[in-house]
């Protein structure tokens, strides 16, 4: 299909105030539908869960459709999503109960190209455990995460190995069915983070190989809201801290206190908004989903090459990482700038960016600029357009001109 740009921005209000956003890696802006339904549910009679009276039955009802809708987005069951505060939040607990089973010479694999939030709750259960954590290294010139070395990594004491589907600083996306692969090949469990990656295209949690998948909402057009996803068997054989009375079935005991039932109803709204990104799909909403954003993603992608372009053609500009797969993402810097002072200055112009470290860690420690800034970071959504990639490499100019930097 021909992608309706002007059909989609129409779905998110937020674009009527004339900002320009390239921070979608930060959170998206949010869907109408999306507004819509969380509004409906709080004005609505909703009681906490039971099967006793209707407002008890609605909230039920909010769980489960949420769970169904993200198990659609990602290829999973409904009774293997955990919802939850953060992707980070969902990770922590996810960590400290698989690190309760594990002991001295057991090892866990994280990457330094990963969103800190998939870095550090296994170094610290691992830490707790008297565990070993080793390290899978980017190439620091292509920011490419080589698979080959995972081999190395991966042993028989291996518990399990972290890693990202998409870099939220350069976009890297690396070759997970294969790091997969070999640590199944030890029986090492896989966790991916998908909060990066999963807005930017199709999703199948088997198909990457994923014994447990995270994303969130907020990053694709829903409410700050996370899912945590893995087959219901994974989910049964693990018992986590929790309140003696709170409930005891999966997934519900990894779920802490009253979840917000009104934000949950948003979460099934951005499922069913990204169903309806490309209106002459057919099928179930699995289906119209993959569709959706594939289409979705020929959109961006064509967005990027534009941008990576023009940055390139910019000497004063420096971009880092040249992947060959690679999310909608772009880390640069201007020269004679720091990150911070070009933010602002894009900032002032109405243009939207993250600059500093965005939670990469120990990618930016890696490439020595951390300390003095990090980097700026464009990030395109679907709703962005091919003149406002042209416009921010204008205002880059004019950036660098008032530096008294030539841009070109």
């Amino acid at each position: 299909m021909a992608f309706d740009i002007a059909r989609i921005r129409a779905a998110y209000p937020a674009l009527t105030e004339g900002f320009v956003h390239f921070d979608g890696a930060g959170g998206t802006q949010t869907a109408a539908g999306v507004i819509d339904a969380v509004t409906d549910v709080m004005r609505a009679a909703v009681g906490n869960r039971s099967a006793a009276f209707e407002p008890g039955r609605r909230s039920l009802e909010l769980v489960a459709a949420a769970r169904s809708a993200v198990a659609d987005l990602l290829g999973a069951e409904p009774d293997g999503v955990v919802l939850g505060p953060s992707a980070t939040a969902l990770t922590y607990t996810l960590a400290r109960t698989l690190g309760a089973g594990w002991r001295p010479g057991d090892e866990v694999v994280v990457s330094r190209l990963d969103h800190d939030a998939n870095v550090r709750p296994w170094v610290q259960a691992a830490e707790a455990a008297g565990a070993t954590v080793r390290w899978a290294e980017f190439d620091r010139h292509t920011g490419e995460l080589p698979t080959g070395q995972y081999a190395d990594l991966v042993g028989e004491r291996t518990r399990l190995v972290a890693v990202t589907a998409g870099s939220n600083a350069i976009g890297t996306v690396p070759d997970v069915p294969a790091i997969a692969k070999i640590a199944h090949s030890v029986g090492a469990l896989v966790c991916v983070d998908g909060v990066h990656s999963v807005p930017h295209g199709p999703t199948d949690l088997a198909s990457l190989g994923a014994d447990v998948l995270v994303t969130s909402a907020y990053k694709w057009s829903g409410p700050h809201l996370a899912a945590m996803v893995a087959d219901p068997a994974r989910w049964a054989a693990l018992r986590p801290a929790k309140l003696v009375p709170s409930a005891d079935a999966a997934p519900d005991r990894f779920e802490y206190g009253t979840p917000s039932f009104a934000l949950l109803a948003g979460v099934t709204a951005a499922v069913d908004h990204l169903a309806g990104l490309d209106p002459d799909a057919v099928g179930d909403r699995r289906a119209r989903l993959r569709a959706g954003l594939a289409a979705a993603q020929a959109h961006e992608e064509a967005l990027l090459d534009r941008l990576l372009a023009g940055l390139a053609a910019r000497p004063a500009i420096t971009v880092y990482g040249s992947p060959a797969r690679r999310c909608p993402t772009v880390s640069f810097r201007v020269a004679g700038m720091s990150p911070a002072a070009t933010q602002r200055a894009l900032g002032d112009a109405g243009f939207c960016l993250s600059s500093g470290d965005y939670y990469a860690y120990e990618y930016f420690q890696t490439m020595g600029l951390r300390d003095s800034g990090g980097a700026v970071r464009a990030s395109i959504y679907h709703y962005n357009t091919a003149d406002e990639v042209d416009r921010l490499l204008a205002e880059l100019d004019a950036v660098a001109d008032r530096t008294g930097t030539m841009a070109r």
